[in-house]
This record gives C-alpha cells, structure tokens and sequence, in this order.
C-alpha cells in the first residue's frame, strides 16, 4: 500500500468510528483507533467497553462488520490493550 492509501483508508477508518462512536458512548463507552496495518484494523476499548464481557461480540459483530463492509482493504479488527 501507498502512503496517501494509508492515509485515506485510516481517514476512512475514523469516519466509520465516529458513525458507531455514540452507540458506545451511551453505554459509557468508546474506542480509539490505534493502528492500521496491512488491512488490519488495531483498535483499543476503553470506557466500559474495555471490561464489558461482550466487548468482543462489538468489536467483532459490531464494529469489524461495519469497515469491512464499508472501506475496501480492511480484512480484521484486533484490539489491542
């Protein structure tokens, strides 16, 4: 990948976020993105997201399933602690 793809997919990535941010806010939660390489997503939950027994049903089901749908390139989303 080229530099300015990085950059536009992680501009992508973050206005994706910012769409699902409030849904976690209003449980008390949030996430950050922390990294982005080779198509895999790196994101960190903190809030009550961080230590909800279903954070990984979100982070998979929730927030995985939206960018791979939504920005071509994106294969996986991690968390990262």
């Amino acid at each position: 990948m080229t530099t300015n793809t990085d950059e536009k997919m992680y501009d992508e990535v973050l206005e994706v976020l910012d769409k699902l941010r409030p849904f976690l806010q209003r449980d008390g939660g949030d996430v950050e993105l922390v990294e982005i390489e080779d198509g895999i997503v790196k994101l960190r939950l903190m809030g009550a997201c961080g230590s909800c027994p279903s954070s990984t049903i979100t982070l998979k089901a929730g927030i995985e399933r939206a960018l791979t749908e939504e920005i071509e390139g994106v294969k996986e989303v991690m968390q990262v602690f």
